[in-house]
């Protein structure tokens, strides 16, 4: 495969955990009773399948991909567990407005970043592989391949089982090519951190936010 669709599909994987509005709540539901391997394919088929058919998106509309991967994904997504296991040790010191600016620019960093690798998606499909859990498992890895032109590409999904409202089985982290999102996230946070506390990288990734924003 070569290099710019390996980047493609990286994009596109992260995208799918950056996070349509419409329906959220019915789809939570349906999540709550769903195993964690039949939530990941459903989401993907889904995704993929709005990609394929939205007019806006093909008409390169950001604003309609980013609703796309923000709506659809984010109620799946543990993301205060993701950008406090990126953040390290920091977060815990974090005042409580720190924490919600942090995974808002977080938010934005990752969906931006990402959507424009949605338009770019033709003729990919995913494949679920077996899952290698049991069933009182509340913390599982579910494996796929992503399939287009050339070889397939492993995504790993890291989900864990939440109880009480909004239920079910939430993305808390992902694998790309042997890189963990949080991994990847991590050391350029600590620097940042490092160099001038949490709020030099609020700042940092709110700069970031606002130059892609720019571009479009």
């Amino acid at each position: 495969m070569h290099t710019t669709q390996r980047r493609i599909l990286l994009k596109l994987s992260t995208a799918l955990v950056a996070g349509l509005t419409w329906g959220a709540f019915a789809s939570l539901a349906h999540a709550a009773d769903e195993t964690p391997d039949a939530l990941i394919k459903r989401l993907s088929d889904e995704v993929l399948a709005v990609i394929r058919t939205d007019k806006a998106i093909q008409a390169g509309d950001v604003d309609r991909v980013v609703a796309v991967v923000d709506g659809k994904i984010m109620p799946h997504v543990n993301f205060t567990r993701m950008t406090a296991s990126a953040t390290g040790p920091a977060w815990r010191g974090a005042s409580a407005e720190q924490r919600q600016k942090l995974q808002q620019e977080f938010k934005i960093l990752l969906v931006r970043t990402y959507a424009g690798a949605l338009r770019q998606v033709s003729d990919q499909t995913v494949e679920v592989r077996p899952l290698r859990a049991s069933p009182g498992d509340k913390d599982v890895i579910v494996r796929t391949l992503v399939k287009g032109q050339g070889e397939p590409v492993q995504l790993d999904y890291r989900m864990e089982k939440t109880p009480g409202v909004g239920s079910g089985w939430k993305i808390y982290d992902l694998n790309v090519l042997g890189v963990w999102l949080v991994d990847n996230y991590r050391p350029q946070f600590s620097q940042q951190i490092n160099s001038g506390g949490l709020d030099t990288l609020i700042n940092a990734l709110a700069a970031r936010n606002k130059s892609n924003a720019g571009k479009g």
